[in-house]
């Protein structure tokens, strides 16, 4: 859903990362595409869950100078800001602070499906993670139980795999590891 506000920022002017500083700390999350706001609801407990597994299995393999997060948002492009379920990074990105993580200090990012937002994840942020130059994109649909694994090359991400519950998915990027997928739903 896109909000409009016109007490914050200036009437007619595009929101930014700043902006999102003044904003209540509710039950909802708050992203910019093209300079307007996006607002949805917290996940669901499953939702959350499956993020959460996904998260340790992540970061019991993650080597040192990686970090494995969440809650921390990306600036695509100075006018676009978006909240991954999950996140590979540099762990020097995270010394650096700032309102948002740097879409070149970041390996991975990982939706998990909602139905209420599936077309923003499998379009929008589809699109504008691979024009920022983020390599590797992951999409968990929990109601399917898939993991599509999505490369950034010429023309924007490619499909890699597409793995069902009973896979183990071993690969070399972001970093080596082996994820046994009946152990994030």
């Amino acid at each position: 859903m896109t909000v409009t506000n016109p007490a914050r920022p200036d009437h007619g002017a595009a929101w930014t990362v700043d902006d999102l500083q003044s904003l209540p700390e509710d039950d909802q999350v708050y992203e910019i595409f093209d300079g307007s706001l996006l607002v949805s609801p917290h996940a669901d407990v499953f939702h959350g869950a499956v993020a959460n597994r996904l998260r340790r299995l992540l970061d019991r393999q993650a080597p040192t100078g990686v970090l494995v997060g969440q809650d921390i948002g990306v600036s695509a492009k100075r006018s676009s800001y978006f909240v991954p379920d999950l996140f590979v990074a540099r762990e020097s990105a995270v010394d650096r602070g700032g309102a948002a993580l740097d879409p070149a200090d970041v390996l991975l990012v990982v939706e998990v499906i909602s139905p209420s937002n599936a077309g923003r994840d499998l379009v929008l942020k589809r699109h504008e993670y691979a024009a920022a130059g983020i390599p590797l994109y992951w999409l968990v649909e929990p109601r399917k139980q898939t993991l599509t694994v999505l490369a950034n090359g010429a023309g924007g991400y490619r499909e890699q795999a597409l793995l069902p519950v009973g896979e183990v998915y071993r690969t070399e990027q972001p970093f080596p590891l082996a994820l046994t997928l009946a152990d994030i739903f």
